[in-house]
């Protein structure tokens, strides 16, 4: 059984590679095993296949970053922006931006109450 899980483990990261696969269910449409044989064998919880996922995801995610930086477009450069800034640029570049409890919690507020002037 443990040379079966381990042919299935190295055909599993072979096609993760091949096909630059980001997600462990999309893998099934490119392997001589079903999905249910993968759980069936743990595959999903084997370290160098989500290893090799998230090389995948890292790969893609940086490759989509710098062509939205290189872009013309200013939609796209703006969610790179986004998506690189701190929390403070994060709040400038959100035009929307909706403040949490603890932020609202440390706001105070002085009121002066001013009684008119009784004649």
């Amino acid at each position: 059984m443990k040379e079966r899980a381990k042919k299935y483990e190295e055909e599993l990261l072979k096609v993760i590679k091949e096909k630059k696969i980001a997600f462990f269910d999309h893998c099934f449409g490119f392997t001589s095993f079903s999905r249910r044989t993968a759980y069936d064998y743990k595959l999903h919880e084997l370290h160098s296949i989500k290893g090799a996922i998230a090389k995948n995801r890292a790969t893609s995610k940086n490759y989509m970053l710098n062509k939205w930086i290189d872009s013309d477009n200013a939609t796209l450069q703006i969610s790179a922006m986004r998506l690189l800034s701190d929390p403070e640029e994060h709040k400038l570049l959100n035009q929307s931006y909706i403040r949490s409890e603890d932020e609202v919690k440390d706001i105070s507020v002085n009121v002066n109450i001013i009684k008119p002037d009784e004649d």
